[in-house]
């Protein structure tokens, strides 16, 4: 492909969107409304800066459309709003059934009395990478945290904290969750060589959490068991043993969605062929928004590429972290790392942050020798981070809305983000964990 010379105004559609996602949000928080970052949906706050990138640039508006609609289609894209679709269809579907409760009250059955903050986090993070969806998890063990926190006397803030971080973990390693698909796709690497790394430096991190969780307290309670039907629970794990074993993530979810269905239609009397197939486009308009604005974003992306825009800003992080060639890929990786913080704090959307920073990383990945699974991983992991210690992120504010708690007295009690920073930092100048086979990038 054409090297694109370094142009800085090739950036600025990119700056609009920022600043108009940006400035909403600060705008709508001023004047106290909730969910202020939320009020203007990124999707349409990516249209004036399509706009811009069509009217600024050296190359005739005809070039730039085509360009534009090119990375609308490209293959990363297109698979990964498939995959979006299939695994909102799937999450919905098996929602609809019952499974996010019978998979809640399995956890809970599980839960170890004298080890009820940790227990917590476990159930959280079990429900969170069956759903693949942090949000969902922390909507649907919220109230169950809130009740753990009355009858065993323990922190509420700590609870609820507990709660998001464990969300958190399983949405990080989940394999259909938007930031995984998000992520893989971006830097062209398999899902399941991206958890295997992915969890060798979140795993720790969690292990970690877990027993500062253990030292914080038990709790007196003894929590309430749930009945549940278990042949519910069995779609998720369908889903994900069928996943870990390597198998393309679109048939996955395909099978998870067929059996889930066959599954309800089994368990229960009143669902039918036709409500599977209402749940099936529910689940579809659920997953529109993010979909659309990975398109505009693919979109977006190539132009700034031809445009010179991504070498510029290619240019100035390689120049930042320097050539050396002993420590270029360390370099490379505190770059992507950064990259993908910064985006994060403007946009307070680990996804949206991904998608914005997808393409120049893995530009950095490349010219830094770096595995493109190490730099999947740093992105979702740097997202995670900074999305579960930002008082405006879309985790915290659900979670402080349904307790009734400012989601600022809630970042000092969601240990798990914190210490996955540092877990991942450690990895970072350790060269941890270190792999025996390169993957290349897929052209």
């Amino acid at each position: 492909m054409r090297q694109s010379t370094a142009n800085f105004s090739a950036l600025l559609p990119l700056i609009v969107f920022l600043g108009v996602f940006l400035g909403s949000g600060i705008y709508y928080a001023h004047v106290g409304v909730e969910s202020a970052f939320y009020q203007i949906k990124a999707p349409v706050a990516a249209l004036p800066a399509i706009m811009v990138a069509m009217l600024i640039g050296r190359t005739r508006v005809r070039e730039r459309i085509h360009h534009f609609l090119q990375g609308v289609g490209d293959i990363n894209i297109i698979t990964m709003c498939m995959v979006y679709l299939m695994a909102g269809a799937f999450g919905k579907v098996t929602s609809a059934i019952g499974g996010v409760d019978a998979t809640v009250a399995l956890g809970l059955s599980m839960l170890p009395e004298q080890m009820l903050l940790p227990g917590l986090f476990l159930v959280a993070s079990f429900v969170s990478m069956a759903m693949g969806t942090s949000m969902g998890t922390i909507a649907a063990i919220t109230p169950i945290a809130i009740g753990l926190s009355q009858t065993a006397d323990l922190s509420l803030a700590l609870c609820v904290g507990t709660t998001v971080g464990g969300a958190m973990f399983g949405d990080n390693l989940s394999f259909i969750s938007d930031t995984t698909i998000a992520a893989t796709r971006t830097q062209a690497c398999n899902m399941r060589d991206k958890f295997r790394l992915n969890a060798c430096i979140a795993l720790p991190g969690a292990l970690l959490t877990m027993g500062i969780l253990f030292i914080l307290g038990s709790g007196d309670g003894i929590l309430v068991t749930i009945d549940f039907n278990g042949w519910l629970v069995l779609p998720y794990l369908l889903v994900l043993g069928l996943a870990i074993s390597g198998i393309n993530v679109l048939v996955v979810l395909m099978m998870g969605l067929l059996f889930s269905g066959i599954v309800g239609m089994m368990v229960t009397e009143s669902y039918s062929i036709a409500t599977m197939a209402d749940n099936i486009y529910l689940g579809f308009e659920g997953m529109m928004e993010i979909m659309v604005l990975s398109m505009f974003i693919g979109g977006l992306a190539a132009v700034m590429e031809h445009e010179g825009g991504l070498a510029w800003l290619t240019g100035c992080i390689q120049s930042l972290i320097g050539r050396s060639n002993r420590l270029r890929r360390r370099a490379g990786e505190v770059g992507i790392s950064l990259l993908v913080s910064v985006c994060n704090l403007f946009t307070a959307n680990n996804t949206v942050s991904i998608l914005i920073s997808g393409s120049v990383a893995r530009d950095i990945a490349k010219q830094n020798d770096i595995d493109p699974r190490r730099s999947a991983s740093l992105l979702d992991i740097f997202s995670c981070v900074v999305q579960g210690t930002i008082p405006w992120g879309a985790q915290l504010l659900l979670a402080g809305s349904i307790a009734g708690l400012s989601p600022f007295s809630l970042v000092g009690n969601n240990y798990y983000p914190w210490i996955l920073g540092f877990c991942a930092i450690l990895a970072i100048f350790s060269g941890f964990p270190h792999q025996a086979k390169k993957q290349s990038f897929n052209h």
